[in-house]
């Protein structure tokens, strides 16, 4: 049986500054509700923190990575194939990773019971995927490219296409959260949780890239994706789930 004392526990360092937005953020009016008012408080990680529960390919359906065949009928929309890397912060593949996407259907809704705006559902997707990365630390999903839709941030308020991305690590304790941005959106500029990440840089490595080689000729648009954990290259992470959606 292995002890904590067995375990070489993780030890992270800092980001650098400017990678990850503020818990409070005056363009986005949620996060004045909902930001910890006191110092956050680290917990050590323990044997219950970095073990457990398996996530082997066992528990993945035939379709899970592709959310344009889990129903009878095909989705409405632009289909797109979204892959990319899982990378530790010196570039090393992430193996046997756990990711799940969720994301709003081609008219911008999601299929949930909080979004009643007036688009129209699709009785063929539901917007949700899961894969494992295999011995390179890639993913593969395909997909609808989702649309645009309106929230109550402010007047007007559009947030741009994206897909929402979890990564676990070795136990459920172990995840992390972002989002992907696809090219050229002109909802970029008046978005302000995009625009809360600080850094410049780090903002762009949210935006996925379009790529012709994985394309399929009248099938489907390619874009890269890669998620970086940590470094000077990592990705933007949320520090919780949006409420917006």
């Amino acid at each position: 049986m292995v002890t904590p004392t067995e375990l070489k526990l993780p030890r992270y360092g800092e980001e650098p500054e400017g990678t990850h937005p503020p818990l409070d953020y005056t363009g986005y009016r949620s996060t004045a509700l909902r930001h910890p008012k006191q110092p956050l408080v680290l917990l050590p990680q323990m044997l219950t923190e970095v073990t457990g529960p398996l996530l082997g390919p066992g528990r993945l359906g035939e379709h899970d990575n592709d959310l344009t065949r889990q129903h009878a009928g095909e989705p409405q929309g632009q289909r797109i194939i979204v892959t990319g890397r899982l990378l530790d912060g010196d570039g090393r593949p992430v193996r046997d990773s756990l990711v799940e996407i969720w994301q709003a259907n081609a008219g911008g809704r999601y299929r949930h019971t909080g979004d009643r705006w007036p688009s129209p559902l699709d009785p063929n997707f539901d917007g949700v995927g899961r894969t494992l990365t295999d011995s390179d630390g890639r993913y593969t999903f395909t997909t609808i490219k989702p649309g645009a839709y309106p929230w109550k941030n402010h007047d007007n308020a559009w947030r741009p296409a994206h897909i929402h991305f979890s990564v676990f690590g070795s136990a459920f304790t172990q995840r992390l959260v972002t989002q992907m941005y696809f090219p050229d959106d002109p909802l970029f500029s008046q978005d302000p949780i995009f625009n809360s990440i600080p850094d410049e840089k780090a903002r762009q490595r949210m935006v996925s890239r379009y790529d012709h080689s994985i394309t399929q000729s009248e099938w489907a648009l390619g874009f890269q994706f890669d998620i970086v954990l940590r470094g000077r290259d990592a990705s933007v992470f949320e520090e919780e789930e949006d409420d917006d959606e």
